[in-house]
């Protein structure tokens, strides 16, 4: 059964909402999804062994929360390359975060990114937990075992 991670870096635990709710798409499909805080990312080993990955942070002065930075570094070096990725994150005005890990997954580790990365100002506004169902749906669908 193929497995996917989904990371996040949460705040107000809004992004940690969306996790849960793209692994739960995920497991629509029939795949498997382990939903991880990044902090308890701490060595490239801990990524090993998936499918897919999901990566998602709050933005937050502009930027993603320093956690997801330091797994972005980590997974650098965990050869991802042509793996199944996704982006997403939760925000209040801006956003910049969100757009940062996908180009970080898209072009630096070469990943085959699913679709956009999902934007979300939380789970529960207009559609949004529809939305990050969906999205985690066409990661399971992307997942090769």
């Amino acid at each position: 059964m193929p497995k996917a991670l989904v990371a996040y870096a949460t705040r107000s635990g809004d992004t940690k909402e969306i996790a849960n709710l793209i692994a739960e798409g995920i497991r629509f499909t029939g795949g498997e999804a382990k939903v991880a805080n990044v902090a308890e990312i701490k060595k490239e080993d801990d990524l090993k062994g998936y499918d897919a990955y999901v990566f998602g942070s709050a933005t937050y002065h502009g930027d993603m929360i320093q956690g997801m930075k330091t797994m972005l570094f980590l997974a650098e070096k965990a050869a991802l390359e042509n793996k199944t990725g996704g982006a997403f994150g939760a925000f209040g005005w801006s956003g910049e975060a969100i757009d940062r890990i996908y180009g970080t997954m898209k072009n630096i580790f070469h990943m085959n990114m699913v679709k956009e990365p999902l934007r979300l100002k939380s789970a529960s506004l207009g559609g949004g937990i529809q939305m990050a169902q969906e999205y985690g749906k066409s990661i399971g669908k992307n997942m090769t075992a």
